[in-house]
């Protein structure tokens, strides 16, 4: 979970959803508990035993009831039974012969002042909800019990506090069953309480008239119905919430790139036969319920023959149809017609309002969640879509659902990762390509990606150019082994070549043992590798010392001048080059460091290009004509490139030194001869003044030709 994304932590519900539910239940149930009571009271008070001490008016009945009915339905019950069925005052014996009716929490009793009471009258529907409030108390605690870790969990997240292990993996194992246990917990006190009314309901001495079980069955199937919608309400407000704010704050964003349901495949279309069915069909089976509970089928009335003037009641207009048939008087009326008193009108406006408020609280929060579901994610995914399209990777999207958007998610997902790691293939491989070609070579011939090549493109630059050789690597391979000389070489390699880069310069190719590099900005940054790059063998070799491997030198020839870089080769072949004469003369240059015995060695035409070449110590080597170049070239030795005894020395003969060179290109050679002598005998390391000790003798002793200008023609290669 660390390094998660911060996001908002929300609280977690479950006291508020069980509580709005049962609330729900009651407010379908009541109502219809209502119209029963009313509806068969005049049967109940042909069927009631009266009472013979004392009576009872409707209001002291009411009085009766629990005071936890929901949304003041004691003072509703109340208020709508009184201006119903509101009995005189006394009547003419001074009894009350109209029944009194008594809904208490054991159920509803109708008596009169005739005769005693029947306690058992209604006592099934009393045990029933007694039963049904006892459990549903019983299951809101272990409601609580059940999702007091989450609020835990989740009370911890807000305030930043540790959450231990055993509290995460509860949670992480129990969040996304969480709806289904929730809905399971409060089911189970209706499933109870249901099996009781059933078994009630199966045993035929439960009831003393059939009257007690029609209203017994009638509020059976309509708690039945209204318990179902509780429950896909606890269901499915709890599932909205946890697909939508909860699993991000449990699972990680790699576990959520994919689906974690355990079920299978959903479809959105069964989600919205589903919502659908919540928000209409059910709602609509009580309002039918509620219709049929509202009439008043005229065989009930014991009516054997109406009257014309009951008939135009019944009939209206329509009466007169039945003059076609004979006699209307005479006319035997079917007992399954029906009609709608007064009563019932009211008792059915009050049915159907309560099952289209119900339904538009189904609405209300099924579409709204439905909704949500769909758009969330949807917008989600889009969001994702856009930055992933203007090139930000990694963009994932928490798989939600277990339908056909879960499905596009994930899918969705897959692709973004098999797009990332295919844009990191290719940049690993133009990263790896750049190791053979390097991304300079690009930037200079104006192309930004490799693809973009063709063969024949060329740009002409000026650059420095520097060429380094292992001296006598031959002689030393061949006391290796070529995995050996392979490993030996790599590791030169690898000291040699972060000098080079970070000394802004790129290396073109490798040639065996030697190096040729590139230097675009500076001169200065050419000849500042070659000193560090000398520094850095010397480290080299302290290691191969240690490991008893042979040391090594090495010589540098670097050159400025025009260059053409470029693509040369075939169709199914190419390769980025550098051509130049500046190239040839620099390699021949590298050539010079063995026979003047420098390990840096540089032309004019690179000292010149240098700001600042007194930040260099420096001595002028020669006038020389290399192999394959008619013009003589001035070569200079980079005395900052010698070991420090070394470079002392020469620093200290430098004067003597540059007298010896002008001696010698006046044809002063006793004189330039005495000069480096006297150079020799102080630094015997210095292989130049040891060959023009060699040079002023043979002068002197074979004289000088005829067409001796001072400059040295070198034919070695």
């Amino acid at each position: 979970m660390a390094g998660k994304k911060h996001l908002k932590i929300p609280r977690f519900y479950q006291f508020r959803i069980y509580f709005f539910s049962v609330i729900l239940y009651y407010w379908l149930v009541l109502p219809f508990l209502l119209i029963l009571s009313i509806k068969y009271a005049p049967e109940l008070r042909e069927k009631a035993q009266f009472r013979s001490q004392s009576g009872i008016t409707l209001s002291d009945s009411l009085s009766n009831l629990p005071d936890s009915l929901p949304f003041g339905m004691n003072r509703y019950l109340e208020e709508a039974l009184d201006s119903i069925v509101d009995p005189p005052e006394n009547s003419a014996d001074g009894e009350n012969d109209i029944p009194q009716i008594m809904i208490t929490p054991r159920g509803v009793n109708f008596n009169s002042s005739s005769s005693e009471a029947d306690t058992s009258q209604g006592s099934q529907i009393g045990e029933a909800f007694n039963l049904l409030l006892n459990l549903l108390i019983v299951s809101f605690f272990l409601g609580f019990l059940f999702n007091l870790p989450f609020k835990r969990y989740f009370a911890k997240k807000r305030k930043q506090r540790k959450v231990s292990q055993r509290l995460f993996n509860f949670c992480k194992r129990f969040l996304l069953k969480s709806p289904l246990i929730n809905a399971g917990i409060l089911g189970l006190s209706f499933l109870v309480t249901h099996v009781y009314m059933l078994v009630i309901m199966m045993n035929t001495d439960s009831f003393e008239n059939e009257l007690n079980r029609t209203l017994f069955n009638h509020l059976f199937y309509i708690s039945l119905t209204a318990s179902v919608l509780s429950l896909m309400f606890v269901y499915f407000w709890e599932k909205h919430r946890v697909h939508i704010r909860y699993i991000e704050h449990i699972y990680t964003k790699t576990e959520l790139r994919k689906r974690i349901f355990k079920l299978k495949v959903g479809r959105i279309r069964n989600r919205m036969f589903l919502s659908s069915a919540m928000t209409t069909l059910l709602p609509l089976t009580i309002v039918i319920l509620y219709l049929f509970l509202s009439v008043t089928y005229l065989g009930d009335l014991d009516y054997k023959n109406f009257s014309l003037e009951q008939q135009k009641i019944l009939f209206g207009d329509f009466v007169n149809l039945r003059e076609i048939f004979g006699n209307p008087e005479e006319m035997q009326i079917p007992s399954w017609l029906f009609y709608i008193n007064a009563i019932n009108s009211f008792f059915m406006f009050i049915g159907i309002y309560s099952s289209i408020f119900i339904a538009f609280i189904y609405i209300l929060f099924l579409v709204k969640w439905t909704t949500q579901d769909i758009v969330h994610p949807v917008k989600e995914l889009l969001l994702n879509m856009k930055r992933t399209g203007k090139g930000e990777l990694n963009n994932f999207s928490v798989v939600r659902t277990n339908d056909e958007i879960g499905e596009l998610t994930e899918g969705y997902n897959d692709m973004t990762q098999k797009i990332g790691d295919y844009i990191q293939n290719i940049s690993r491989m133009t990263e790896a390509y750049s190791y053979f070609v390097p991304r300079q070579f690009l930037d200079y011939l104006g192309k930004s990606s490799f693809v973009d090549i063709k063969l024949g493109d060329q740009v002409e630059k000026e650059m420095t150019v520097m060429f380094s050789d292992i001296r006598s690597f031959t002689r030393i391979s061949e006391q290796m082994t070529p995995k050996e000389n392979f490993d030996y070489l790599n590791y030169y390699l690898g000291y040699m070549e972060p000098v080079i880069r970070n000394n802004n310069g790129f290396i073109d190719k490798y040639i065996g043992d030697s190096i040729m590099a590139l230097f675009s900005e500076d001169a200065e940054d050419a000849i500042n590798a070659a000193i560090e790059m000398r520094i850095k063998l010397s480290q080299f070799n302290q290691v191969m010392d240690q490991f008893g491997k042979p040391t090594i030198n090495s010589g540098i020839g670097i050159h400025s001048g025009l260059l053409m870089l470029g693509v040369v080769g075939g169709e199914g072949r190419m390769d980025g080059t550098v051509i130049s004469d500046a190239v040839n003369l620099a390699a021949r240059l590298e050539g010079l460091t063995k026979i003047y015995g420098s390990p840096i060695i540089i032309s004019q035409d690179t000292l010149i290009k240098l700001n600042n070449p007194a930040q260099y110590q420096y001595r002028f080597l020669d006038i020389v004509k290399v192999k394959g170049k008619e013009e003589a070239v001035y070569i200079f030795e980079i005395i900052d490139g010698d070991p420090e005894d070394v470079k002392h020395l020469k620093l200290e003969t430098k004067q003597l030194f540059a007298e010896g060179i002008n001696y010698y290109k006046s044809e002063k050679f006793e004189n330039a001869l005495t000069c480096f002598e006297e150079v020799y005998s102080k630094n015997s390391h210095d292989v130049t003044a040891g060959l023009y000790i060699k040079r002023c003798r043979k002068f002197i002793k074979e004289g000088v030709p005829e067409d001796w200008d001072g400059i040295e023609t070198v034919t070695w290669h």
